[in-house]
C-alpha cells in the first residue's frame, strides 16, 4: 500500500540543550576586621547672644544721639568747663541777645546715688548753678521740678545750693513745677524767688518718713534664731530681727523725736523761703503779684497733697502757669526784655551705655506706681510722697 500524498515527513529528533559555560569564581577575600574609633561629642554651638546685645547697644546709642540731635536741632552748643569737667551749653532759642536764662531739671527721685546712669543729681545741680554763677550773661535760672521727693540730705543740699546761689549772685531762681513736685520736690522749690505751678500740679506732702520691716515672726516659723552682740541697748535700733516686745523702753520716743526734728526743719525751710521771696518781691514792687503764706498753712503741712490751684490759695505757690509763664517771670525778675534759654548737659558718650548695661543698683526698686523710688532703708529718712499715683 502506497503512502498518501497528504502525509507529512517525520520531525527531526530534538537536540540536547547546551550547558552554560563554566566560569571561575572570584577568589574569596576576607572582610576587614571592624575598626573601633573613640566616640567624640559634637562641640556645642557657641551662643551669639552677645552679638545681638552689642548690636542693640550700638543702635540704642545711635538712637539716643539722634534724639539729642533732633531735640537740639537749630540750636548751637558750646563747651563749658568746670574744674576739669566738661559740659555742653545748648541754646534752645535763637534770640538776638547775649542774655541767657538757664533751665535746670530735677526729675525723678532726689538722691545723690546714680540710679539710672545719669550721674549724681545733687552734684549736677551744683555744677550747673556754678556755671550759671560764672557766666555774666546768665541773668536767671529756671528750676524745672517733676519729682515725688527723695532723700532728706540730698534735698537739703540742693536747697542750700539754691539759697547760696541767689544770695551770692543776686540772680533769681524760678521754680517751675511739672506734674508732680511733692515732699522733697517742694523742699527744693521753697528757697526759689518765685514758684510757678500748673493748676493740676500735685504738690505739698510736707513731712518726713522713716520705715523698717520686722521679720522676726517669719524667722520663728522657719526656725531661725538671730545672734546679736552689742555695746548698748540702743545699738540695734530699728532692727528687723527683734520681737516687738523686746524693743527697749524709750526707743520709739527717740526715733519719733528725730522725725519731729527733721519735720520742724522742713517747715522752717518753707517758712523762711516763702518769707524771703515775699520780702524780695515786695522790694521789687511785685508784692501784689506774689503770694503770701496763709495764716494756718502749718495745718496743711501734715503730709497731705494738694493741687497747684490749692497751693496758690495757701501761699505755697506764687503763680499758675507753665514753662512759658516761668520764662516771662524770669525775664521780669531779672530786668531784661529778651533772653535765650540754655541748658547744660554732659556730652554724650557710648561708655555710659556700656556702664549702665551691667549696672545693678541696690538702692532702687521698680514698683508700679507711675514713678520709680528707692527702697526705703532702715535708719534713713526721706522727704518722699507715697500717696501720689500718676
Amino acid at each position: 500500500m502506497e503512502p498518501s500524498d497528504n502525509s507529512l515527513p517525520p520531525s527531526p529528533a530534538p537536540s540536547a540543550p547546551t550547558p552554560p559555560p563554566l566560569t571561575t569564581p572570584p577568589p574569596l577575600v576576607s572582610a576587614p576586621p571592624p575598626q573601633f574609633y573613640p566616640t567624640t561629642k559634637t562641640p556645642p554651638r557657641r551662643s551669639r547672644a552677645w552679638v545681638w546685645v552689642l548690636l542693640l547697644v550700638v543702635l540704642g546709642g545711635m538712637g539716643l544721639w539722634l534724639m539729642g540731635a533732633i531735640s537740639f536741632h537749630g540750636s548751637h552748643s558750646t563747651k563749658a568747663r568746670l574744674d576739669g569737667k566738661f559740659y555742653e551749653e545748648h541754646s534752645l532759642t535763637d534770640k538776638d541777645t547775649d542774655n541767657k536764662i538757664v533751665a535746670i531739671d530735677i526729675n525723678g527721685i532726689i538722691t545723690s546715688h546714680d540710679l539710672d546712669g545719669s550721674g549724681d543729681l545733687v552734684q549736677r545741680v551744683k555744677d550747673e548753678l556754678e556755671l550759671s554763677e560764672k557766666d555774666a550773661h546768665v541773668k536767671a535760672v529756671i528750676l524745672r521740678v517733676d519729682s515725688p521727693g527723695g532723700e532728706v540730705l540730698a534735698s537739703d543740699e540742693i536747697y542750700r545750693a539754691i539759697h547760696e546761689f541767689q544770695d551770692k549772685t543776686g540772680k533769681p531762681v524760678i521754680a517751675q513745677m511739672g506734674s508732680l513736685a511733692a515732699s522733697g520736690g517742694y523742699y527744693v522749690s521753697a528757697p526759689c524767688r518765685w514758684i510757678v505751678a500748673n493748676e493740676l500740679t500735685l504738690t505739698g506732702s510736707i513731712g518726713v518718713i522713716m520705715s523698717g520691716m520686722n521679720f522676726r515672726g517669719l524667722m520663728d516659723k522657719v526656725g531661725i534664731q538671730p545672734q546679736v552682740y552689742k555695746s548698748g541697748k540702743f545699738k540695734d535700733m530699728m532692727s528687723s530681727t527683734r520681737r516687738p516686745e523686746d524693743v527697749p523702753a524709750g526707743e520709739r520716743e527717740m526715733v519719733q523725736a528725730l522725725i519731729d526734728e527733721t519735720y520742724a526743719t522742713f517747715k522752717g525751710v518753707v517758712r523762711k523761703g516763702r518769707e524771703a521771696s515775699r520780702a524780695a518781691n515786695k522790694k521789687a514792687g511785685m508784692d501784689k503779684e506774689s503770694a503770701e503764706l496763709a495764716g494756718d498753712w502749718e495745718s496743711y503741712a501734715d503730709g497731705r497733697i494738694f493741687s497747684g490751684k490749692e497751693a496758690k490759695r495757701l501761699g505755697f505757690v506764687d503763680e499758675l502757669g507753665n514753662f512759658d509763664v516761668a520764662v516771662k517771670r524770669a525775664k521780669k525778675l531779672a530786668g531784661v526784655t529778651e533772653a535765650n534759654i540754655v541748658k547744660y548737659q554732659p556730652p554724650f558718650a557710648f561708655g555710659n551705655i556700656f556702664r549702665l548695661l551691667g549696672k545693678t543698683d541696690a538702692h532702687a526698686v521698680k514698683v508700679d506706681l507711675g514713678f520709680d523710688f528707692p527702697r526705703l532703708q532702715a535708719g534713713r529718712m526721706y522727704f518722699l510722697s507715697f500717696n501720689v499715683v500718676q
